[in-house]
Protein backbone atom coordinates (compact mmCIF):
# COMPACT_ATOMS: atom_id res chain seq x y z
CA UNK A 1 0.00 0.00 0.00
CA UNK A 2 1.29 3.43 -1.03
CA UNK A 3 0.43 6.81 0.63
CA UNK A 4 1.80 10.00 -0.32
CA UNK A 5 1.64 13.73 -0.21
CA UNK A 6 2.79 16.73 -2.54
CA UNK A 7 3.82 20.24 -1.52
CA UNK A 8 3.18 22.71 -4.56
CA UNK A 9 5.04 25.86 -5.04
CA UNK A 10 7.35 25.82 -2.45
CA UNK A 11 10.07 28.35 -2.82
CA UNK A 12 13.09 26.37 -2.90
CA UNK A 13 14.92 25.40 -5.48
CA UNK A 14 14.26 21.74 -6.64
CA UNK A 15 17.83 21.30 -6.95
CA UNK A 16 18.47 22.10 -3.31
CA UNK A 17 16.13 19.54 -2.13
CA UNK A 18 17.38 16.44 -4.00
CA UNK A 19 20.41 17.14 -2.19
CA UNK A 20 18.47 15.94 0.87
CA UNK A 21 16.52 13.51 -0.57
CA UNK A 22 19.26 10.06 -0.59
CA UNK A 23 19.90 10.68 3.39
CA UNK A 24 16.26 9.68 3.62
CA UNK A 25 15.08 7.42 1.05
CA UNK A 26 14.46 3.62 2.19
CA UNK A 27 14.69 4.40 5.76
CA UNK A 28 11.60 3.82 8.35
CA UNK A 29 9.67 7.17 8.49
CA UNK A 30 10.60 7.53 11.96
CA UNK A 31 14.44 7.54 11.33
CA UNK A 32 13.92 9.91 8.06
CA UNK A 33 12.17 12.58 10.74
CA UNK A 34 14.91 12.05 13.34
CA UNK A 35 17.53 12.70 10.23
CA UNK A 36 15.66 15.06 9.00
CA UNK A 37 15.18 16.87 12.08
CA UNK A 38 19.00 18.21 12.59
CA UNK A 39 19.72 18.75 8.97
CA UNK A 40 20.81 22.80 9.09
CA UNK A 41 19.30 22.75 5.62
CA UNK A 42 16.17 25.07 5.03
CA UNK A 43 14.78 21.99 2.86
CA UNK A 44 14.70 19.76 5.66
CA UNK A 45 12.34 21.17 7.65
CA UNK A 46 10.03 21.09 4.33
CA UNK A 47 10.10 17.75 3.26
CA UNK A 48 10.04 16.84 7.50
CA UNK A 49 6.52 18.68 6.92
CA UNK A 50 5.30 17.16 3.85
CA UNK A 51 6.76 13.66 5.51
CA UNK A 52 4.26 14.15 8.82
CA UNK A 53 1.81 15.15 6.37
CA UNK A 54 1.69 11.99 4.70
CA UNK A 55 1.98 9.94 8.03
CA UNK A 56 -1.18 11.37 8.82
CA UNK A 57 -2.70 10.49 5.42
CA UNK A 58 -1.96 6.88 6.19
CA UNK A 59 -3.08 7.23 9.71
CA UNK A 60 -6.59 8.01 8.20
CA UNK A 61 -6.44 5.02 5.97
CA UNK A 62 -7.72 1.61 8.03
CA UNK A 63 -5.50 -0.97 5.94
CA UNK A 64 -2.26 0.70 6.69
CA UNK A 65 -0.22 0.10 9.69
CA UNK A 66 1.65 3.48 10.38
CA UNK A 67 4.85 1.49 12.29
CA UNK A 68 5.43 -0.22 9.03
CA UNK A 69 6.11 2.94 6.95
CA UNK A 70 9.14 3.20 5.31
CA UNK A 71 9.90 6.37 2.88
CA UNK A 72 9.66 4.69 -0.86
CA UNK A 73 11.08 8.06 -2.81
CA UNK A 74 10.77 11.82 -2.18
CA UNK A 75 10.81 13.55 -5.42
CA UNK A 76 11.29 17.77 -6.33
CA UNK A 77 9.99 18.59 -9.29
CA UNK A 78 10.17 21.99 -10.70
CA UNK A 79 7.62 24.76 -10.32
CA UNK A 80 6.84 27.75 -12.09
CA UNK A 81 9.82 30.62 -11.56
CA UNK A 82 8.93 34.11 -10.85
CA UNK A 83 11.25 36.31 -12.52
CA UNK A 84 12.71 39.33 -11.03
CA UNK A 85 15.22 42.63 -12.15
CA UNK A 86 18.29 43.44 -10.55
CA UNK A 87 19.67 46.83 -11.75
CA UNK A 88 23.52 46.86 -12.21
CA UNK A 89 26.36 49.12 -13.43
CA UNK A 90 25.90 51.48 -16.67
CA UNK A 91 21.90 51.48 -16.62
CA UNK A 92 22.17 47.58 -17.38
CA UNK A 93 19.41 45.15 -15.55
CA UNK A 94 20.34 41.74 -14.86
CA UNK A 95 17.26 38.84 -14.48
CA UNK A 96 17.17 37.08 -11.11
CA UNK A 97 15.32 33.38 -11.50
CA UNK A 98 13.49 32.79 -8.23
CA UNK A 99 12.46 28.65 -8.59
CA UNK A 100 9.95 26.97 -6.49
CA UNK A 101 9.77 23.25 -6.49
CA UNK A 102 6.63 20.46 -6.12
CA UNK A 103 7.76 18.60 -3.08
CA UNK A 104 6.19 14.54 -3.27
CA UNK A 105 6.56 12.35 -0.62
CA UNK A 106 5.91 8.69 -0.65
CA UNK A 107 5.69 6.04 2.08
CA UNK A 108 4.97 2.41 1.53
CA UNK A 109 4.73 0.14 4.05
CA UNK A 110 7.25 -2.55 4.84
CA UNK A 111 7.43 -5.89 2.88
CA UNK A 112 8.17 -8.24 5.43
Amino acid sequence: MEVRAVAKYMRISPRKVRMLTDAVKGKPVEAALDILKFMPQKAASMVEKIMRSAVANADQRPDVDVDALVVANVVADPGPVLKRFRPRARGRATRILKRTSHITVILAEKSV
